[in-house]
């Protein structure tokens, strides 16, 4: 709703006439708030009736794109001629002649012309194992060569699976197309056959994927996570996504809360310990002293779920708020007596369940509300920009404090972001968003103590694009072991990626079982020695 307010002169703007504006003012709001909401319902009924919703436009992002500079012939950069074949593994070469050389000719030498060709045919191999029979009783079988078959055996090649598993969950191709493609290739194979080499015997992938988790929140100094909708057997659920430059990992559980954050953090083993971090959490989240005293007595260490259960049916702590206020400190005191540092940073967009440990905030979410705010009049548009253009450039200059810490300069960036947030603008809309800032103040300026930390979780939600992608494509998982697979190489690829690993190459010394790719636990162990992602950047407190 767009409505101009007419000029009213400063000798008639009497106590009473300002009081009404503020009215219009608040009435304009939540009139734009509910033109928002009706959107949405609009949007919500075209979809229902299979019609397509309003566009989605996307609000600009606080890091613009950086300018273009040309080369000096004029072109663009990134245009330029590289040699695209010197890096290439010549597999054979094949010299030509002329059928007919010409009389008295004379052959100076040869000029090389790469020509890169993928070979995809089925190839099928009849192996007649010899059969012994033992001295005393019984018989033995030659064994395969190496790496014919896969760690789980079958009649099914290595290649074949490897192959199998990288369409699947690299270029995501959906099994039944996935079936019609391996048979155009002359695959005898049936789509329970297929099912099963995507989701049976993966205990090595997913006991990989567990390894890295725990080795990753040991070496980082922080770690960004997000989550996003991922539908399993017809119910809604979520998907969480933490990672950073070093590793990914995905899981998709029913809800979403601390305690299942928590739980993702942990992995498949559930560890509840009560120390001084628990206890600490515990005075933070003002827990009943009563409580906190009978937790501390006894027991201090748990290793299960029923286990904690039990004890807190022990203790007689049956309200729900004592319970999961109990429960996530003991989580987070089990955390870290695995080595996870109390210092680790969550970086997130701010949503409750993440803020565990050192919360770090995202300037961008926190910026959105302004971005897509709807101005009613020009005076209010012209407000909204001001405002986004102060953000801007405060954010610009914490960028610069990021790249090269000033232990002098952070008396100063929290002197102008106090003013920042402090000002009072006369919109109720604006306003808001700056309390909000306010009130996040440690978790936005959190890159002044750790520079390590990024300004924006845009990594993070980059990562879980991956299941968009994939809930668009298939919609939801039906079985268990479909969604654990799902999110286990998911996570395998995209660790794969951040550490400078083909995914083909993974997969295909994975599933032969040859051992010549390391653990990527210990090449993330490896890497944060020498990434500044896995070193600690605190600045000192003067």
């Amino acid at each position: 709703m767009k409505m101009e307010l007419p000029d009213i002169k400063p000798e008639d703007r009497t106590p009473t006439v300002e009081a009404l504006l503020g009215i219009i003012r608040l009435v304009l709001d939540r009139v734009s708030q509910l033109e928002e909401t009706n959107r949405q319902l609009r949007d919500e009924i075209a979809i229902l009736k299979g019609q397509k919703p309003r566009p989605d436009i996307k609000p600009s992002i606080l890091e613009p794109p950086p300018p273009q500079v040309p080369t000096k012939d004029g072109k663009r950069p990134g245009s330029a001629k590289r040699p695209k074949t010197d890096e290439l593994t010549i597999h054979q070469e094949v010299p030509l002649h002329l059928p007919d050389p010409p009389v008295g000719s004379t052959l100076r030498g040869y000029e090389p012309y790469v020509v890169q060709e993928l070979v995809i045919q089925n190839v099928n191999t009849r192996y007649l194992r010899a059969r012994y029979d033992l001295p005393g009783g019984g018989s033995t079988l030659a064994p395969f060569p190496k790496g014919v078959l896969p760690v789980e055996s079958g009649h099914f090649g290595a290649s074949l699976v490897a192959f199998i598993l990288d369409q699947y969950h690299q270029a995501q191709v959906t099994e039944p197309l996935l079936l019609e493609q391996l048979w155009e290739h002359g695959i005898d194979i049936s789509s329970g056959q297929l099912h099963r080499i995507l989701t049976e015997r993966k205990e090595l992938f997913h006991q990989e994927k567990e390894d890295l988790l725990a080795t990753a929140l040991t070496v980082s100094s922080y770690i960004a996570t997000d989550d996003t909708g991922a539908r399993h057997c017809g119910k809604n659920g979520y998907c969480t996504a933490v990672g950073n430059d070093l590793f990914a990992y995905f899981e998709s559980t029913s809800g979403k809360s601390r305690v299942n954050f928590l739980q993702v953090l942990q992995g498949r083993q559930r560890d509840y310990v009560v120390d001084e971090v628990a206890r600490a959490y515990w005075k933070r989240q003002k827990l009943a002293e009563v409580v906190v005293e009978k937790l501390t007595q006894g027991r201090q260490q748990f290793a299960s779920e029923p286990d904690w259960q039990a004890r807190l049916k022990e203790l007689a702590i049956d309200d729900e708020r004592h319970m999961r206020i109990a429960t996530e400190g003991a989580m987070l005191g089990g955390l870290v007596a695995r080595g996870v540092s109390p210092e680790l940073i969550v970086l997130s967009d701010g949503a409750p369940q993440f803020v565990v440990f050192v919360h770090a905030g995202c300037w961008i979410h926190a910026e959105r509300p302004l971005a897509k705010m709807v101005p009613y009049n020009d005076p209010h548009r012209a407000e909204i920009d001001k405002v986004r253009g102060q953000i801007w450039d405060f954010y610009n200059d914490l960028k610069a404090y990021r790249q090269t810490p000033d232990e002098t300069q952070r008396p100063l960036l929290e002197t102008r972001f106090d003013a920042l947030v402090g000002q009072r603008t006369g919109y109720s809309s604006i306003d808001g968003v700056l309390k909000e800032m306010r009130d996040h103040k440690a978790d936005l300026l959190c890159v002044l103590t750790r520079p390590v930390v990024p300004l924006h979780n845009n990594a993070s939600e980059g990562d879980i694009r991956e299941f968009v992608r994939r809930r668009k494509i298939s919609g939801g998982t039906r079985s268990d072991e479909g969604r654990r697979c799902r999110d286990t190489f998911a996570s395998l690829k995209k660790t794969c990626r951040k550490l400078g690993i083909r995914f083909w190459d993974y997969l295909q010394d994975r599933v032969r079982g040859l051992g010549r790719i390391p653990g990527l636990a210990e090449l993330i162990r490896k890497k944060s020695q020498s990434a500044t992602v896995g070193t600690s950047q605190a600045v000192p407190v003067g």
